[in-house]
Parts: structure tokens; sequence; C-alpha cells
């Protein structure tokens, strides 16, 4: 439930109580003329004494005898139009809002049609929010009947506003802004294109507000402080809302929500000691709750505050607690909100299943649903693949609609690579999510399009949210890391561990990815290093142990014994649901063995796709029966044949098996639909050395450096084979250049070293000679 949806406005209230004219022209209407416009002159003839009487006496300013008449010949009249009509603006008049409503709705029900009293519903539906939908059918009736009506128009997408149904909400001030707007008009346009989302827009419209003399007030001041917030400045907006609390002078609503906003623009402004000393008259405040637990979640989530975490969760939930009947809006926001809480995720999924449950039909929510039970262990990764293709296929037309799943798919890591089509389809058709960007990114690097998730990530750092986002700066390390750049991907890793993070996510990612670049530039001993700043960062996160074990056993830092030790650990101390990718990391780098083979099976029901696991099932699976191993890699492939990563799955199956015409076919495939695939051009250039042709092996090995010149794996291939084809002097001048390069970058190789030691030893050994290091 939004800040706009939830608020009475209280001043409104108070300005009519005190007996100031209503609302807009019906006000200098009422006060010249005892009849309204919509009563003629001959009915005016024929409508009683008394009911002429309350008009004269409210043009008089004498409310209270007027209603004590309107009453009067309410109770004598009761079919008599002008006697409910005049009761209505009667009770508006003195602050009766429950009564005026109600009286208004009496009018209705005779006249569907009436001017007057489908503008006052309008109007009225803003001061609470189980009004805002009957509000919204009244100035629709009042649109249908005059669609050039720009000041129903404005009021009716305030409504929409408050709803947050923005979609609704601008395309109806899109038409009101045409018709030279009041300044009514901007100030709502102003607010509803801030809360969608769009800031600068908003910020645009707040402008041309003020240059119409108005000053930027109240609640509308809190939308201009976020506008200014959300588009670079805080500072700004934190003089504007700090402006607005030295005039509050009790806790009312609209100080609690000036105080909620002036802790984000603190936030934002880097004060975060002010962001929590500002909130502190609400605690323990009733009214107050849910703008308490928003900020302090704020604040827990980008300044990366865990402490805050058990406050946040008690306050959401003593949110719902105090509403009796709450809006799906309200407990969506507490799930979103639990779902990201150890302590609260049971209780969200809960949530998420009532929400489907009322809300069949908004597929988002099943996206919510479906990954909060894969993280808990609930479903296995396939049940989410499956299920997930199942709710999103086809995706539904409306924009709204569209939006809201686009929101929840940025919210988890993308499910598989057979998804990257929806993502793209999402933001074709324009969704507001700037981050589904980032999610696309991920998924064409796990497709190997390297230049697509450049691409993507670029449109993602082009938005305001994106600017000031660094997770873009961990996929661009990990794309350099895959061109084979593997300097400049450790540089941009150590770039951000040395900015002193306050993210603690960032910073762990930044840490396991410059070990890993370490490892891949066979420095295996400096980042087992790493790892471990890693692991004492985070003492009590056992996948991290699982990981670590992965590295140093890669790096042959410890035997295959010690490795199944913490894996045997595992195993037995955490519950079977749980399969974290670090397990499968582990068990995949493990030699294949028979006895694990329960293990693989099992793994695989959590993820199908997962290729190293894989390979060890169909490797054991050969010992056995070769031609079964060969038929399951067929079948795999077979599941998804238009899919590219079917077809590596089968090259390194049926390379696993030493299968080598098999796994030409597949890397053949791969480049008949990708000539410029580095990673198959290396992988079938690896093939044909094994085969021995050399020729097409060089041919190969030669396309992917083109395309990677700084790839050092694929150049040290180059090296061996330049030696396996006798051209000695070839590969020795290869190796010493790669060594100088290395050198200029600030990196060295121990693989380097022994290559080329290896072949300075094949020339003295040609040459009859015993090299030193081997006569002791």
């Amino acid at each position: 439930m939004s800040q706009l949806s939830s608020r009475v406005d209280k001043h409104r209230l108070k300005s009519l109580s005190g007996g100031m004219a209503i609302w807009l022209g019906v006000a200098g209407l009422l006060v010249s003329v005892p009849i309204m416009t919509s009563i003629s002159v001959v009915q005016a003839q024929t409508v009683p004494a008394t009911v002429q009487q309350a008009f004269t006496l409210l043009r008089q300013g004498r409310v209270q005898d007027a209603i004590a008449l309107f009453e009067q010949a309410r109770r004598q009249y009761p079919q008599l139009l002008e006697a409910k009509l005049g009761l209505a603006i009667a009770y508006r008049r003195q602050g009766l809002i429950p009564q005026a409503w109600q009286a208004y709705q009496d009018v209705l029900a005779q006249d569907p049609n009436n001017d007057l009293a489908l503008r006052a519903v309008g109007l009225l539906g803003s001061y609470r929010p189980e009004w805002q939908l009957t509000g919204i059918e009244a100035l629709t009736t009042l649109l249908n009947l005059n669609p050039n009506d720009a000041e129903a128009r404005g009021l009716r997408g305030q409504l929409y506003s408050y709803q947050q149904r923005f979609a609704e909400a601008l395309a109806d001030y899109q038409i009101a802004l045409q018709a030279n707007p009041t300044p009514e008009v901007l100030v709502g346009a102003a607010e509803a294109y801030t809360n969608s989302g769009n800031p600068q827009q908003g910020l645009e419209l707040f402008n041309r507000y003020q240059a119409t003399g108005k000053a930027i007030t109240d609640y509308s001041a809190i939308a201009y402080a976020r506008a200014l917030r959300e588009t670079g400045n805080p500072a700004e907006a934190v003089q504007v809302l700090e402006a607005q609390l030295r005039t509050s002078k009790t806790l009312d609503d609209l100080a609690i929500q000036t105080r909620a906003a002036l802790s984000l623009s603190y936030l934002a402004n880097q004060q975060v000691t002010q962001a929590l000393v500002v909130l502190e008259p609400l605690q323990g405040n009733p009214e107050a709750v849910l703008p308490l637990a928003r900020s302090l979640n704020e604040i827990r989530t980008q300044s990366n505050n865990p402490t805050l975490a058990s406050q946040v969760g008690t306050l959401y939930l003593q949110a719902l607690e105090q509403t009796p009947n709450p809006e799906p809006r309200l407990l969506r926001e507490v799930a979103d909100v639990l779902s990201g809480l150890p302590q609260g995720q049971q209780t969200a999924l809960q949530l998420y299943r009532q929400l489907t449950a009322l809300q069949p039909d908004d597929r988002s929510l099943v996206v919510k649903q479906l990954a909060l039970e894969s993280e808990l262990g609930l479903i296995s990764q396939a049940d989410l693949r499956i299920r997930l293709a199942s709710a999103l296929q086809p995706l539904p037309t409306d924009p709204i609609q569209q939006n809201a799943i686009a929101q929840a798919l940025a919210g988890i890591d993308p499910p598989g690579a057979e998804f990257l089509p929806i993502y793209q389809s999402l933001l074709a058709s324009g969704v507001n999510v700037p981050f589904l960007n980032f999610r696309t990114a991920q998924l064409l690097i796990e497709g190997n399009d390297l230049i697509g998730a450049r691409t993507a990530l670029a449109a993602y750092a082009a938005t305001n949210e994106g600017a000031r986002d660094l997770a873009p700066q961990l996929l661009a390390a990990e794309i350099e890391r895959r061109e084979g750049n593997l300097e400049a991907s450790a540089q941009r890793y150590q770039g951000l561990i040395a900015s002193n993070l306050a993210d603690s996510d960032i910073l762990n990612a930044a840490l396991q990815g410059l070990s890993g670049v370490r490892l891949q530039q066979n420095r295996p001993v400096e980042a087992l290093a790493i790892f471990d700043q890693l692991v004492a960062r985070n003492p009590q996160d056992l996948t991290l142990q699982l990981a670590r074990t992965t590295l140093a056993y890669e790096a042959k830092l410890i035997d295959e014994s010690q490795a199944e030790a913490v894996l045997n650990y595992w195993l037995q101390t955490q519950p079977s649901t749980v399969a974290p990718p670090e397990l499968f990391a582990l068990v995949g780098t493990l030699p294949a063995d028979a006895r694990r083979e329960p293990l693989y099976n099992a793994l695989l029901q959590f993820d199908p796709n997962n290729i190293p696991v894989q390979v060890r099932t169909i490797q054991v699976l050969a010992k056995r029966s070769p031609e079964q191993a060969r038929a399951r890699v067929a079948q795999l492939v077979a599941r998804d044949p238009y899919n590219i990563g079917s077809y590596f799955l089968q090259g390194q199956l049926a390379q696993s098996i030493n299968d080598l015409e098999f796994a030409s076919l597949a890397y053949e495939a791969i480049l008949a639909a990708q000539p410029s695939n580095v990673e198959a051009l290396s992988a079938l250039g690896g093939i044909r050395f094994q085969q021995r042709r050399f020729d097409d092996a060089t041919n190969l090995y030669s396309q992917a450096i083109a395309l990677r010149p700084n790839d050092l794996t694929v150049r040290q291939s180059l090296i061996s084979l330049s030696r396996a084809k006798d051209l000695q002097l070839e590969a020795l001048t290869a190796v010493e250049q790669l060594q100088l390069e290395q050198i200029e970058r600030g990196a060295s190789s121990s693989d380097l070293s022994r290559q080329r030691q290896q072949i300075q030893e094949d020339f003295l050994r040609r040459r009859g000679f015993q090299p030193p290091w081997e006569r002791f």
C-alpha cells in the first residue's frame, strides 16, 4: 500500500470544516444561485419552499441551519432530487465528509448522470482509499458524457495514481496536459510521473507548476523531493523536506511521511546517520509503522546494514496485524520484503500463495512464488524451469502485467538460457525495469554472446539506476575474462576491491572473481590467498568452504581425499534439499567415481543441464557401457536441439568418453550456426590436435586468436601445436613473446615458464647435451 493510496487529505477536511467555499467552480455557483444550474427556472418554481429556503441559508453561510432544513425536506420528499443534492452539498460545506459521500451516492442512484454528483464523488474519492474505485467509476461516467472535460480527466488520473495504476493515470494525464492544464493538473501529473518511475518527466512538470507562481507543499513536496533525489540532486531534496519539517508542529500523517521521505534523501546524500536519526520520533507510533518499515528497509539495503533486518521484518508483520483486511498491494509489499530476509521467507511464501489464490491471473506472483520455493529447496531447478515456462508463455499483452512480470524476473537470478527470448521480448515491449537489461546480459554471457552482453550492459548503464550500480562492473570483468583479457579483468576486480565497498555482496563477488582469474593465469597460491580473504569475511558460509576446496583441488594444492572429505562433511550435515552451485562445482571437479553415481543423479534432479555433473555421470556410465553412454548423450541433446548450449554439452560429454568423432559433430554444428564462436573454434581445434590433424588445428586456433587476440589459453595451445609439428624455434619465439606481454601487464604464468623450459630442454637433448639441472 503506497503513501499515495493510504493517505487521507486531512488538510482538505480541515478547510471544509472551517466553512470555506467548496471545490472549484461549484462553490461560486452555490453562493450566487439558490438552486444549482442543473435545476431550471421552471423547476425552481415547483421546488418546495423548504428546499428553496435551505439553499438560501446555504448561500448565507448558515450551513448547519441549511442541513436541518435539507434533512427535513429529505424526509418529507424522499424522491426529490434537489433535496438530496442540496443535502450532499451542505454536508460537504460542514466537513461531514462520510455523510456527504453517502448523500451523493443517493443522488446518483436516482440520477446516474448527474454532473455535479459525479464530479463530487470523483473528488471525494481521493479522501479515502476505499472510495477511490467508486471515484474512478464516477469520473469515467462523466468522461463518457464529455470526453473533453480536462478537469475530470485530471482527477481520474490522480485516483489512478493513488491506486498505483500508473499506465492508466499517465494515459489520462497525457490528454489533460495537452489542454492548457491548470496548476492542479500539472502538480498531479508531476506526482504520477515521479511515482511511476519517470522522475525526470516529473521534475519538468514540477518546474512548470512552480512557474505558475504556486509553491510545492505538503504531499506534493514529498513527491518533488523524490524527483530531485532520483535525478541526482539529493542535497536539494534534503533542503525541501527539511524546510517542510520545520513548519510541522504535530506528528500527523504529513509529518510522518515527510520524515520517512527525508530519511531516504539523507541516505541518497550519503548521510546515513541522519537518515536513522530523523526516523527516531516514529519509533513506537502505531500510525507510522509502515512508513518506518519502508525507510528502514531502504537503509538496510542501500547501506548494507544487516542489523536492521530483524526490526524491518517485525515492523512489516506489525503492519499486517494492525490492518484488518489488508489490500493485495500491502500483502505483496510485505511478501517482497520478507522474501529477502532469511527469517521471513516462510511467511513470504505463505503470502505469495495467498496472493496467487486471490489473483490467479497475475503471473508475476507465480514467478515470485516459484523462485522462493526453489530457493527454499521445495522444488528442483528443473521444476522451476518447467513451471516458469508454463507461466510465462505466451507473455500477456497487457502493459501493466508485462511490467509486473519484468520486475519479478529482474529480482531473481536468471533460471536458464532458454528464457532469453522472454527477457528480450519484455524489453522490446518497453517495460520500465532497467535491471532487466542486467539480467539479460547475464543470460547472454551464459550463451557466450559477449557482444550482445556488452550491449545489454550499456543499456542498463544508460539509466539512472544503472549509473549508480556497481554490479555491471562484475559482468564487464567476466566478459573480459571470457575474451581472454585476463589482466584487464583482474584490474577491474581489483578496482572494486580497493574502493572500500559498503556493499558486501559486490565485494564478495569481486574477491571470488579475482581469485578465479588468478587461477586461470596459473597463479594458484595467489588465487587461494585471495579466496581465503573471502572465507574470512564470511566464516559461517559453508558454501564458501565448498568453493575453496574446488579451487585448492584444481590448483593441486590438496589431493582428492582431502577434497572428498569436505564433500562428505557437507553431505552429512546439510539437508538433501539444498544444492547450491558450489556443490555442483566440487562434484563436477572431482574425478568420476561410481560410488558417487547416486549423488550425480540426485544433483541432476535439481539441474539436468549442469554440464560438469552430466560429464561425470556419462563417464561412469561409459565404463559400464560405451554404447549406453553415447545414447545418453544423444538423448540429452535431443531434448533441446535448437539450443547452442545443448551442442556444447554433447561435445564435452563425447570428449569425456573419448568419442572424438561425435564431439566433432557437435562443435561443427555450433560453428555452422555461429562461425565466430570462439569456444567452439578452440574446442574443435583441441579435438583436431588430439586427432593429429595439425593443419586443421592450426587453422581453427588462428581463427580463435583473430577474434580474441589476448586469449592466453588459445595462444598456449598454438605454442603446444607448434611443438607437436616440430617447429621448436617458432614455439620458443611465441612463448617468449607471450611472456614479455605478460610481464608488461604486471602478470606472470608458471605454465609459460614451464613451456619455455621444456622447449629449451628439447634443444639441448637434440644437441647431445644434458641440461645442467639434471646432472646432480
